[in-house]
């Protein structure tokens, strides 16, 4: 993924978030890339209240109180099989022992001064059980950002690559949507706002504009829309082999989203297009 990198919490993250600042970027979200050495089968790692998450939280506050960070809250950066949930012997994912360990998460997370918890496991009931788990530690202003309607994409390859986060067995399929299957995301999306949803998220981006149109067209909640790795890797890709102008189509992209009913993006794009935006190169 061309020009995006993994960053140190000590060196490079803060530099990065306050060239993000000087054009009018101020929200972000953090991935984390967890050492093989502290992953575990049930990614008890996610909640360690100086875990490298809660750690880079505490930094970017600390140095930028105003900033608006959003986390993403699911064990598979944490565990040694990959998945986002916890897996019994046999391949199954448990939901209800998955989202035990989801709340844990998202509270100190919370804890460490996260503005936006953002499920994208994909279980069931984990976003009613995350805003109990918050507001019963008195975390009632934390809002979630549910990702409603994430799809079992192909398009996540280059990012699973760059922080080697593909399952060590089998796939997805089980919890994450059929890219076939447009009604689900209207139930999912009823469930969510039933379970106190803040914001909804349809994953990926481009290719599912309709999903993005129907969200806006149901819900009265802000969308949020992924613009992916896959999509950000084929027009860079594109545009390092001049069969397309790379800055015209990324922006072109972009409005496509907002155009669909996206009040949020989240792109890889970010840096670029608002240098673009404010006239930089």
């Amino acid at each position: 993924m061309p020009g995006c990198y993994r960053l140190g919490w000590r060196h490079g993250l803060v530099e990065e978030v306050s060239k993000a600042r000087d054009v009018g970027v101020n929200s972000i979200v953090l991935f984390p890339k967890v050492p093989d050495g502290l992953k575990t089968p049930t990614g008890d790692e996610a909640y360690n209240e100086n875990g490298l998450v809660q750690r880079s939280i505490r930094l970017l506050k600390d140095k930028f109180p105003d900033l608006v960070i959003y986390t993403d809250v699911a064990l598979d950066p944490y565990s040694s099989d990959g998945h986002d949930g916890i897996v019994r012997e046999d391949g199954v994912i448990l939901n209800d022992e998955t989202v035990h360990q989801l709340c844990k998460q998202a509270v100190a997370q919370a804890r460490a001064g996260a503005d936006v918890v953002s499920p994208s496991d994909m279980m069931d009931g984990r976003v009613g059980a995350i805003r109990s788990a918050l507001d019963a530690e008195g975390f009632h202003h934390v809002s979630i950002m549910s990702y409603t309607a994430k799809y079992a994409s192909s398009f996540y390859g280059p990012f699973r690559e760059a922080l080697d986060s593909n399952p060590r067995f089998g796939d997805k399929k089980t919890y994450q949507m059929n890219p076939a299957n447009y009604r689900e995301a209207l139930v999912e999306t009823r469930e969510d706002e039933a379970e106190g949803a803040d914001i909804l998220l349809v994953k990926p981006g481009l290719p599912y504009l309709d999903i993005i149109r129907l969200l806006r067209d149901n819900s009265s909640l802000p969308i949020a829309a992924y613009q992916v790795s896959g999509e950000y890797a084929m027009i860079k890709a594109g545009g390092v082999l001049k069969m397309i102008d790379e800055e015209k189509v990324m922006l072109e992209s972009l409005m496509c989203l907002r155009r669909a009913g996206a009040d949020i993006i989240l792109t890889y794009f970010a840096l670029q297009a608002a240098k673009s935006l404010c006239g930089e190169k």
